[in-house]
């Protein structure tokens, strides 16, 4: 069981995650994505870290510790938030969620396949699932005129990275704590952001930005940047395994339903039915057997 305080927060983190994916599309209208996720990355790390110093953390890395968060940077920074913004440039925002929430799922098959962990009819279901769910809108992708199937293998990319890092994450051996470590991997890919962006992309003209444009950029610093990070480390040692997978659950839902108010997508059937097969391959992989639950 969690506590009141605990539900409360949780739901707050569901939906401040679930909401950041039309919020995002929302800014791609008038600011490229290197730019938007440079930005937003770099201010909200920026005021992570004099939060989290404040509370007394040891903030500097020593000796191999600055290697090893710039190897977890990788795909946990540049892979899982690099690709994902090219992925909700092309395809709607609820649509680029459910896909980008597969993640779980490629995290057991990469265990599997790269660190023995034991692949079990639970994981196959979820195979299955996801299987099933990316052919609903690939399908919906190539019928379309205006399609993005590309779209697709950016969030398919996104979520395999975010999945690797996972697991790169688990088995690193650091002094510092998980936020601490996360603030420095997203200051250290913000940098390497901001030099794509300037060499890739033309210059932003903020002067021209709307303020529902302004009212995206501070969602993405100071919610889903920032009180969103700090809600989940205080929460996620404490969580039940079940509790977790439900909130993950839900992020998708989320983004998919607050998309028609924020930005005016329309969700298709094969985006209903996509999100389903995709709840079940989650809750096969990350919800605790009944026996287990039970003990």
């Amino acid at each position: 069981m969690i506590s009141r305080r605990q539900l409360w927060a949780l739901l707050a983190l569901t939906l401040m995650w679930g909401v950041n994916w039309p919020m995002m599309k929302l800014s791609l209208q008038q600011l490229s994505p290197l730019y938007f996720r440079a930005s937003t990355m770099l201010l909200g790390a920026a005021w992570l870290f004099v939060y989290v110093a404040a509370k007394g953390e040891r903030m500097w890395p020593v000796g191999r510790e600055w290697r090893t968060i710039a190897w977890l940077g990788l795909p946990n920074v540049l892979g899982w938030h690099t690709l994902s913004i090219f992925g909700v440039q092309e395809l709607a925002s609820g649509r680029a969620a459910i896909l980008g929430f597969t993640m779980p799922i490629f995290t057991v098959l990469l265990g599997a396949a790269f660190f023995g962990e034991r692949i079990t009819p639970r994981v196959r279901l979820a195979v299955i699932s996801v299987s099933v769910a990316i052919a609903l809108l690939l399908w919906h992708e190539l019928l379309s005129l205006t399609g993005r199937p590309a779209g697709i293998a950016w969030m398919l990319g996104a979520a395999v990275s975010w999945a690797l890092g996972t697991l790169l994450f688990r088995r690193a051996h650091l002094t510092l704590s998980p936020l601490v470590v996360t603030v420095w991997m997203l200051l250290l890919g913000s940098a390497v952001v901001w030099v794509l962006a300037l060499s890739l992309e033309p210059l932003p003209q903020p002067t021209r930005f709307s303020l529902p444009m302004w009212l995206s950029l501070a969602y993405g610093v100071v919610i889903n940047y920032g009180f969103a990070q700090l809600i989940w480390f205080g929460m996620a040692r404490n969580l039940p395994p079940a509790t977790s997978a439900m909130s993950v659950m839900a992020i998708p839902l989320v983004g998919t339903l607050s998309a028609t108010l924020i930005v005016g997508e329309v969700p298709h059937w094969q985006d209903w039915l996509a999100m389903g097969f995709v709840m079940v391959a989650i809750a096969s992989v990350l919800l605790p057997p009944r026996n287990r639950a039970a003990q």
